[in-house]
């Protein structure tokens, strides 16, 4: 039986469908008319807040304050409920107490209101109580087909000329721009608005989600990457509710046929669940490695701070992207040129190796003590002039891919004058520029002739450098290879039952055995093994197979070599006797409660690179994959990395190349090359395996020795982790 495709997209078993729909989202972001619920005469008041700044945003459209006891709001007529608006009403803004909140909806769904922004907190964040009113919220609006955002947010904005939406009681207004941001926290949105009024940064749609009682993350950008004004997608996470569904859509987002760049930062990085594990896989796994492989799997750049996703989001929102990762750097400082250059080397990008041509033509431009090799120095007493005769140079060489333009303020520099002719070379050129004149005071006013024409500008070289390898690593991104998809056999009923067996007896560990009967079911390459229930049996089993391993079966025993249950490299009967006689021994003494079921003997494999292989399953997201260096230096050393399952053959091979001793694979100090083909199998066996069958809370093949190329891979221990609750991962 074929395994099934791991490039289709695996339906979310938990129904989320609905919540990550862009439907009727223009209801929210393009309305003809707004009511706000709770509008308030109050100073300070949120209603008040709301309801003035929609006014003072010129929206478009037609704005109806509704409040129980005042006739109007701000000078504009106010009309009881809702019911009471004579006319028809796209848009409400509800800032009630959370406890009329479900009245209210009902009011505006008789009212065929299509679209609520539920500022009002007192929801889900609360508690059990919160949680009831914010589903009756929920319940309300899908039967009415009404799109929800909130509750418990700050609102939306969009500043589209055309529409003018500001349904927010942000304090700071946010200018138009081509950058949407998408914040599940309202407070820190306040703080961004105001630090990117201070550096000119504006806004194509500002959404505030709160609880994300029906659209959230994904349906926002389903959105987002249709709206004309908007180029660039940022995020600020706490969490996310969608898994694959969320790879396989903004997959498409940021690397299909009309990208769209998406930034993200998750907050809390640290890692959870790793006490009550079983496993090296479930160890080393925690909510960081999920999302790392989750960003990473759909082609979203992961930023570390906020200030560096805003100094993303500017190149990203201004600058095309590098066609490959060879970098100019032009400075009139020889310092910052090195501290450039260093972080471009570190970043992912090289310095670019010029044409004798722009060799020539930097020598004829530039004084004998400018240095004309890449980082270009122009020396210090440089004017604009000599500044542009090298930016030229080096943008006409087609060894370049990008410009790290950097400028130190001296008596004699020329600030403006040189600010000035960098947009138009850039223009021309067709190649990303980003700039760093550095300081404060003295290059405030250069600094603002770029970014007005779209050069992004930073204070110091290394943030320069690292917004351009963001560039070069997108590009990678949307150019990166695509290899041909593997069909690969598995034995699924037959898993199914061994699985299906082992819960119907209440068991949850599944050693040898057992494991590796699945394992071969899906065609992972398995030792020639027999379980010895005596002495006699375990030396047939060395005199069959050669050279073996001894390790003890038993439900409660995890790590057999703490208590003396291993032994390796028996070759004859005698020795056989003798290594299950004290095997026995050890364990009767240090495991005297365990059921012991006897002794699995194992063939010795061949020589070759130790790997692991694992899974480690997550409710929401399903299962996470690991891959790393094996044996005993798994934990030591931590050098894994991970994917979210079902990948692709692309996805295998990332994991593979991706950690630091890949080079141990590849025939690093005179060793012979290992078998990465067959080992790029596994990885998709182990993904078919995972998807197909839920129960699998952890799995560890650890481990995997990988041998020569051509010669295969060989399973050399395993051991599988069993949930029966685990049916909606």
């Amino acid at each position: 039986m074929a395994s099934p495709n791991p490039g289709e997209t695996h339906r979310d078993p938990c129904n989320r469908a609905q919540s990550a729909s862009p439907d009727g989202l223009d209801a929210i972001f393009r309305p003809a008319s707004v009511a706000v619920i709770g509008a308030s005469n109050r100073t300070g008041s949120v209603g008040h807040a709301v309801f003035t700044n929609i006014l003072e945003a010129n929206f478009s459209g037609i704005i109806y304050p509704v409040n129980l006891k005042s006739k109007s709001v701000c000078g504009v007529r106010a009309y009881p409920t809702v019911a009471d608006i004579p006319d028809e009403v796209d848009l409400g803004v509800i800032i009630v107490p959370a406890a009329n909140a479900p009245g209210v909806v009902r009011e505006a769904a008789n009212k065929g209101i299509k679209g609520l922004v539920v500022i009002s907190a007192g929801f889900r964040e609360t508690g059990v109580n919160g949680a009831g009113l914010e589903q009756e919220l929920l319940e309300v609006c899908r039967e009415n087909k009404i799109r929800l955002i909130g509750p418990n947010c700050l609102g939306v904005i969009n500043t589209d000329p055309q529409i003018g939406l500001n349904a927010s009681f942000a304090r700071r207004k946010a200018s138009s721009g081509n950058i949407a941001f998408i914040s599940q926290s309202g407070a820190l949105c306040t703080a961004v608005l105001d630090f990117a009024a201070k550096r000119n940064i504006g806004f194509s749609k500002f959404i505030s989600v709160g609880n994300k009682a029906d659209v959230g993350e994904l349906g926002l950008i389903r959105y987002l990457h249709e709206d004309p004004q908007t180029k660039v997608i940022m995020m600020y996470v706490e969490e996310l509710r969608h898994g694959h569904e969320f790879i396989e859509t903004v997959r498409e987002v940021t690397g299909g046929d009309k990208p769209t760049p998406i930034l993200a930062i998750k907050s809390g990085r640290t890692t959870e669940g790793a006490a009550a594990v079983s496993s090296h896989t479930g160890s080393l796994a925690g909510s960081e490695a999920v999302y790392n492989a989750l960003f990473q799997q759909a082609g979203v750049f992961r930023a570390q701070t906020i200030e560096e996703l805003f100094d993303f989001a500017v190149a990203f929102g201004c600058q095309p992207l590098p066609r490959s990762n060879r970098i100019a750097i032009i400075t009139n400082a020889g310092g910052p040129g090195i501290i450039a250059t260093d972080v471009t080397i570190h970043s992912g990008l090289k310095l670019a190796n010029f044409t004798e041509k722009t060799t020539e033509v930097l020598q004829s431009h530039l004084p004998s003590t400018a240095s004309v090799r890449n980082p270009v120095d122009v020396i210090g007493d440089a004017k604009s002039d000599r500044y542009k005769a090298a930016l030229s140079a080096v943008l006409n060489d087609e060894n370049v891919d990008g410009v790290i333009f950097i400028l130190t303020p001296q008596s004699m520099t020329e600030i403006e004058e040189t600010a000035a002719m960098i947009p138009n070379l850039a223009k021309k050129s067709g190649k990303p520029v980003v700039a760093s004149f550095m300081g404060l005071m003295d290059v405030t006013r250069g600094a603002e002739i770029l970014e007005q024409n779209g050069i992004p500008h930073y204070h110091f070289p290394e943030t320069a450098t690292r917004a351009m390898s963001a560039l070069y690593h997108h590009s990678q991104w949307i150019h990166r290879q695509h290899l041909k998809e593997l069909v690969l056999e598995a034995d699924t009923e037959k898993t199914r039952k061994i699985i299906q067996k082992a819960l119907g007896q209440g068991t949850r560990y599944l050693g040898e055995v057992e494991g590796n009967e699945i394992l071969a079911a899906y065609g992972f390459p398995i030792l020639s093994a027999k379980l010895a229930t005596s002495s006699r049996d375990a030396a047939a089993a060395v005199k069959e197979f050669g050279p073996c391993a001894f390790k003890i079966v038993s439900p409660q025993i995890v790590h057999k070599s703490d208590i003396g249950g291993v032994k390796v490299g028996i070759t004859t009967p005698e020795e056989a006797i003798a290594a299950f006689d004290a095997i026995m021994s050890a364990v009767g003494t240090k495991a005297p409660g365990a059921d012991i079921r006897g002794i699995y003997v194992q063939q010795m494999a061949k020589p070759g690179v130790e790997v692991i292989l694992g899974i480690n399953r997550y409710k929401v997201f399903g299962p996470l994959l690991m891959f790393g260096l094996g044996g005993i230096f798994v934990e030591i050393f931590k050098d894994v990395s991970f994917r979210l399952a079902p990948i692709r053959h692309n996805g295998a091979r990332f994991m593979i190349r991706s950690i630091k001793a890949f080079p141990m694979l590849t025939g690093a100090r005179g060793a012979a090359l290992c078998d990465i083909e067959e080992l790029e199998k596994c990885l998709l066996r182990l993904s078919y395996l995972a998807t197909e069958n839920p129960e699998i809370a952890e799995l560890d093949i650890n481990p995997l020795i990988v041998h020569e190329q051509g010669k295969g891979c060989s399973v050399a221990d395993c051991r599988i982790l069993l949930d029966p609750d685990r049916s909606c991962g």
